[in-house]
């Protein structure tokens, strides 16, 4: 057996950075049980020179191995332990594009990057084949997507990605956030919004982008695309085919951010719905529509904050939906506090 050691990302996030270590170590385990045959062990956060790392023991990495170790959400480096010194493993991460994409956007509720890529990746794992998510494609959606950084970590990974927001201010910021950074970095692209109508009808606002992680990609029609659509996650299936998305993936409302108006919500101004900031109520409304956008075998994670609402509530809207809930103890060891007022969690289930 080989040891291993993870240095953690040092996150700029203080009470993030506190967390960090454990949410990787849970993150290592779930890549281990789902997607390495429980090949690594004695799993571990572990001090060396006062700086902390994740430690493994395994029989050596494959290459394959190592190229789904790199997408570790806090990872930093990887290293193989001879003794007392650190021998440095060649890292093959995913990503098509510079950092900024991720970090450049600053704005109040907006979902930590790191969290985003970890939620992200957990959920791949729960997938039927949940290597794919390096070597295969899937197709990932956030039905409450704000101002896009699922959507932007799925591009960062070579994926395409839709999205759902019911907030037209965030559908607006995005479009121009995302139109804005593909022209400065000089990507090729294309990108369009126009009004999405059925029967003369206005149901909402589309944006479609598709770009090449180069020219020569573009040019031979090897590229990406992004949706986003500004309506009700509510009517999803509206915008897109069932079974259509390998991965769903959302960071549901904390009771400050987002919402949806569920069916049967009392009136509120200009007599529609009212608006709903309780994530138990908008789940419930929104995931069975939800899982049927899920192919077979497919997986969606959400993220919550465990102050309004608790984990069996999610847990029985999800198996509600005829969706396989992942309940081993790694899955379980996410929880993590945010702020005063947010602890957050996750829960990953799969359809059958």
């Amino acid at each position: 057996m080989t040891a291993y050691g993870l240095l953690v990302t040092p996150s700029h996030n203080r009470v993030y950075a506190q967390a960090a270590a454990d949410l990787l170590k849970a993150e290592l385990t779930v890549f281990s049980e789902q997607a390495l045959g429980g090949r690594l062990g004695d799993i571990r956060e572990t001090a060396m020179g006062g700086v902390p790392y994740v430690t493994f023991s395994a029989d050596e990495l494959t290459e394959q191995d190592v190229r789904l170790l790199s997408n570790l959400s806090g990872l930093y480096a990887l290293f193989q332990i001879e003794g007392e010194l650190l021998r440095p493993v060649a890292l093959q991460p995913l990503d098509l594009f510079g950092s900024d994409l991720l970090t450049i956007q600053k704005y109040s509720g907006k979902t930590n990057e790191y969290f985003t890529k970890l939620l992200l990746n957990v959920t791949a794992m729960a997938m039927d084949s949940p290597m794919d998510l390096v070597t295969g494609r899937p197709r990932v959606l956030d039905p409450m997507c704000g101002r896009g950084t699922t959507l932007n970590q799925a591009m960062m990974y070579g994926l395409d990605a839709a999205g759902i927001d019911i907030d037209a201010k965030d559908f607006d910021a995005y479009a121009a956030f995302i139109k804005t950074w593909l022209k400065n970095n000089r990507v090729k692209h294309q990108a369009e919004t126009a009004n999405i109508r059925r029967e003369k009808a206005v149901l909402g606002r589309r944006l479609h982008v598709t770009f090449g992680a180069s020219k020569e990609r573009y040019k031979s029609g090897e590229t990406m695309e992004i949706t986003v659509v500004n309506a009700d996650s509510v009517g999803a299936g509206k915008f897109f085919r069932p079974a259509s998305f390998d991965l769903i993936v959302t960071d549901a409302p904390y009771g400050v951010q987002h919402g949806s108006r569920p069916k049967g919500a009392q009136p509120g101004r200009k007599g529609k719905p009212q608006l709903s900031r309780s994530p138990v109520d908008l789940l419930a409304a929104a995931v069975p529509e939800w899982a049927r956008l899920l192919r077979p075998g497919g997986a969606i994670g959400i993220s919550w904050n465990t102050f309004v609402g608790r984990r069996e509530q999610l847990a029985d809207i999800l198996r509600t939906a005829g969706l396989d809930v992942q309940d081993s103890d790694a899955y379980r060891s996410f929880r993590h506090r945010v702020d005063q007022a947010i602890t957050r969690d996750l829960i990953v289930a799969r359809r059958p």
